[in-house]
């Protein structure tokens, strides 16, 4: 850590005037943006363009996670210092990345979420910005992948979570966490045939034709082999990686709503998104977090830390790296 610059960096979210570069500003002083990157709107020249989603309107259990991309930006203070480790670049020097602060939309009018949420997407994807979003529940990845499809076209979908999230509903007015899986393949959002879901836990019959790795089968065949598993499905697809933090078992991660044991560990959720490098990632997001569960913080760490490993794997795929 530079000394000097630690003795004089202060609320770098607004004072930083480069855009790229660590940051050496106390962890535990100033504003809190998302591993200390500039807020703001002008999304000129950015390569990647952070925004918080605090909705938790969809969920079935317990709520709070309207306060995650809160707390997901305060424990990612800790990152900044030095580029990721085992990762070979950092994507914080390498590329623009900028903070670009939270969703603004009617609470009370919870109707008009969904298409606020993708047209805020859409704008950001517009200015040729790949978007990191830190949720929020497990919904707002539907309108997500709208937003993302309508650039891209139909995606490859590499999902961590407890549940498959494809409870049937063909009610497409519906704001469930629940069953978002199930309207992306309904409305072609998503190819099943070259999207995955890793860490699942939970019964439901219906795939939807999404390829599965269970919690027991990456225990039992190792991380590398379920991060070699998953890029052979995706393959050259433009893909959407969405991680739920109940992907990871409670004990690393015990501020979710809807806990389930026998999940993954945070060491090999590293190593595989790790491993990972390589899939065309065109955007992801974080949801889930409930700090409200968790006074410990260690939920939000994680979640800071998947954050950022979505980030490198964009940043992969965007500076060429390793090809």
């Amino acid at each position: 850590m530079a000394l000097e610059d630690a003795k004089t960096q202060i609320d770098h979210a607004f004072t930083r005037d480069d855009a790229r570069g660590l940051s050496y500003e106390n962890a535990f002083g100033g504003a809190p943006s998302f591993l200390r990157r500039r807020y703001t709107k002008d999304l000129t020249g950015v390569d990647v363009a952070v925004t918080g989603v605090p909705f938790d309107q969809a969920v079935t259990n317990r709520p709070g996670t309207r306060l995650g991309p809160r707390a997901i930006r305060e424990a990612s203070l800790l990152q900044p210092y030095d580029p990721p480790y085992g990762w070979g670049f950092d994507p914080l020097s390498d590329m623009t990345v900028v903070d670009t602060g939270d969703l603004a939309f009617d609470y009370a009018k919870t109707s008009e979420f969904p298409a606020t949420l993708e047209a805020h997407a859409a704008k950001i994807i517009a200015s040729g910005a790949a978007v990191l979003t830190l949720g929020g529940d497990h919904f707002i990845t539907l309108p997500l992948l709208k937003a993302h499809v309508a650039k891209h076209g139909p995606l490859a979908l590499v999902q961590f979570d407890a549940h498959s999230d494809s409870w049937v509903d063909d009610d497409m007015d519906r704001i469930d966490h629940g069953t978002f899986v199930y309207k992306a393949v309904k409305l072609g959002l998503i190819d099943p045939a070259r999207s995955v879901q890793i860490g699942i836990r939970t019964t439901n019959p219906d795939t939807m034709g999404l390829h599965i790795i269970d919690a027991p089968e990456v225990h039992r065949i190792g991380a590398q082999a379920t991060a070699d598993r998953i890029r052979e499905i995706v393959g050259e697809a433009p893909a959407y990686l969405s991680f739920d933090i109940d992907g990871l078992d409670p004990a690393f991660a015990p501020g979710t709503g809807t806990p389930v044991w026998g999940g993954l560990s945070s060491a090999q959720a590293a190593a595989i998104l790790r491993g990972m490098a390589g899939v065309p990632l065109v955007g992801g997001d974080v949801v889930e977090v409930s700090p409200p569960f968790d006074p410990a913080g260690v939920t939000a760490v994680a979640g800071a830390h998947v954050a950022m490993e979505i980030l490198c794997l964009i940043g992969w795929s965007r500076l060429g790296m390793g090809g």
